[in-house]
């Protein structure tokens, strides 16, 4: 990977030659969900240019139908394999299982398999310890920790040994921040979650993996980009001093996905600039 300085936005770094290779991948399926916009929508086409064939799907179907459609027109003068995936884009509410089983199913007519299933959909509640609802608490943890559980049940029932999971997890599994106690406690659930996952689904050669994101570009992190202070304080605690990129956090994603991998399995890999050492 080459890094260099965004000259427009000194806390943010350029991205655009992160063109990592397992050409292991090509012709292989991916299903990412939370995939309209964000991290979601990176790992989408970082993988199409890989020549992974993807299902994205995402509560808000028009985006998402939008958002394959413009992964689909940027394929063809960006794709790094020789034949680029293709992209569908489709509904889920995470919170039904059933959702993930119609989900599979889609997946399994369009594609014929499913390789990679990358837990990605999620929501960032605000709400001090003393204001959280039975509402925001139900809907957090319905959302970021049985919308991990159902996907990895859909994928365990459809996958063949070889096949890889990924979650997203955070460095808020590890770290407490003020007014995100219900975000914190999903993130943590979601780490155990992925170790216990790994246990059971090795039997079936089945491997179970995490990604921990710390400060990250994307709409979930506006709110602190849009505070100078609010951002001030969230650089200094950040060793390296910038927020991370979509990119950045595909790159080990990619990694746990690929053959690279096989040997790896229980694991949650902090992207997070260090920050869950300060």
């Amino acid at each position: 990977m080459t890094e260099t300085a965004d000259a427009q936005n000194p806390g943010r770094t350029d991205t655009s030659q992160m063109s990592a290779l397992y050409p292991e991948m090509a012709g292989k399926v991916a299903i990412v969900t939370g995939a309209a916009r964000g991290m979601g929508a990176a790992f989408a086409a970082g993988l199409a240019t890989r020549g992974v064939n993807v299902l994205g799907a995402d509560i808000n179907e028009d985006l998402m139908v939008a958002t394959a459609d413009e992964i689909t027109t940027t394929l063809a003068a960006n794709s790094l394999a020789a034949t680029p995936g293709r992209v569908v884009g489709a509904r889920i509410d995470v919170t039904k299982a059933d959702d993930h089983e119609a989900l599979a199913q889609i997946a399994l007519k369009e594609f014929g398999r499913i390789d990679f299933w990358i837990n990605n959909a999620g929501i960032f509640p605000f709400g001090l310890v003393e204001d959280i609802s039975p509402e925001q608490i139900s809907a957090v943890l319905d959302v970021n920790v049985e919308g991990v559980l159902f996907g990895a049940q859909a994928a365990a029932r459809h996958m063949v040994p070889g096949g890889a999971i990924v979650n997203m997890s955070s460095v808020s599994a590890v770290r407490n921040r003020r007014g995100r106690a219900a975000y914190c406690t999903s993130k943590a659930a979601v780490a155990h979650l992925t170790q216990s996952l790994a246990v059971e689904l090795g039997d079936k050669g089945i491997r179970v993996n995490a990604i921990a994101p710390g400060y990250i570009d994307t709409e979930m992190t506006r709110w602190v980009q849009e505070d100078p202070v609010a951002l001030a304080n969230a650089l200094d605690s950040v060793p390296l001093h910038r927020l991370g990129s979509p990119e950045e956090v595909f790159g080990p994603m990619l990694f746990l996905l690929s053959d690279s991998a096989r040997y790896v399995t229980g694991h949650s890999i902090a992207v997070d600039g260090g920050s869950r050492h300060v």
